[in-house]
């Protein structure tokens, strides 16, 4: 077997973006917001990744991979291999654009559900030895997060060091997909779950 590289753009979408098995992107989801017992995603949609502005003279975007659950959250999932300037303003406008085009003019604001971008990078962003940040609105006295409308998750592959005897958590599997599925022959002992011997199976395609 010969496994694509998931971080390229057109695997990425192709595995993660799949409708025929969106239990890929569910399991995916989970794993990265710790999602557990009634907070757990069952059913997702996915959404056309193309977000075109209201007006003409406004940007274009076009996203790796937008769902939504069943509760009306939007997530946002990029795989990003360069680093570009400006990448930080491009994810908030990302989520931003996503957020601001649920309703149309003469709609209510209480019609805003929340978004959930997940930034999967091939490279170190951030001041910090893990490889999960994650960026939430708080109050700076309380540090509750009162304004939860947006939120921010960003992978750094390259501080993922891990070793498949040493994977625990689903997580740890989806990274190590991630990283090394291009330099496997073998579905590793480690996709033992439905949607990652899925994914790797599509990998393989």
């Amino acid at each position: 077997m010969k496994f694509v590289n998931p971080r390229n753009d057109v695997a990425f979408k192709k595995i993660f973006g799949n409708e025929e098995h969106t239990e890929i992107l569910i399991s995916f989801l989970n794993a990265v917001l710790d999602l557990t017992g009634d907070k757990e995603i069952q059913e997702i949609e996915l959404l056309n990744p193309y977000q075109a502005p209201r007006l003409e003279a406004m940007k274009y975007t076009l996203l790796d991979v937008r769902a939504k659950d069943k509760r009306g959250v939007t997530f946002i999932v990029e795989m990003q291999v360069a680093h570009v300037e400006g990448l930080r303003k491009r994810f908030a406008y990302y989520a931003a654009k996503a957020y601001a085009s649920q309703i149309e003019r003469g709609q209510d604001y209480p019609r805003l559900n929340q978004v959930i971008f997940i930034g999967i990078l091939n490279f170190n962003e951030f001041e910090t030895d893990h490889y999960l940040t994650r960026i939430q609105l708080l109050n700076t006295v309380t540090h509750q997060q009162d304004l939860k409308d947006l939120e921010f998750n960003f992978l750094e592959l390259p501080k993922f060091t891990k070793h498949e005897p040493e994977l625990t958590s689903v997580l740890d599997k989806w990274l190590f997909f991630l990283k090394h599925a291009d330099a496997l022959e073998v579905i590793p002992d480690s996709a033992d779950t439905i949607a990652l011997r899925n994914a790797y199976t599509i990998a393989d395609q």
